[in-house]
């Protein structure tokens, strides 16, 4: 019993490295249906269909750039967009947002040489 206890949180480490190993499966199905509901009834097909190849673009986006992106930030974004109705497009955006603070941050203030701040200073 001992051992299948240890294992388990091992199990769970191997599948979470596995899923962020390809870009995941999302079901785009309720953010696709949500934004036809939110137009014009005569639009609203038309809409729907557009939501699903724009989901299919940004997913065949992420398949290429997918392993640019760090193990790290990649988990953090899957994590971040699937407590709700989740879209490949949420996804490429966190990723690119991660990415662009992280250059930011890493990038050394002109007037000192030193590294950026990571906050703004006070307003006086």
């Amino acid at each position: 019993m001992l051992k299948f206890v240890l294992a388990m949180p091992l199990t769970f480490l191997f599948v979470a490295a596995a899923v962020a190993q390809s870009v995941p499966n999302l079901d785009v199905t309720p953010s696709c249906k949500g934004a036809a509901r939110a137009v014009i009834k005569a639009d609203s097909e038309k809409r729907e269909k557009a939501c699903y190849e724009t989901e299919k673009t940004a997913r065949e986006k992420l398949t290429q750039n997918w392993s640019s992106f760090p193990a790290k930030d990649r988990n953090f974004c899957l994590n971040s967009v699937k407590g709700y109705a989740p879209t490949y497009t949420e996804l490429a955006i966190c990723l690119d947002m991660v990415r662009d603070v992280r250059q930011i941050s890493d990038k050394p203030d002109e007037s000192t040489g030193k590294p950026a701040p990571l906050t703004r200073p006070k307003r006086q």
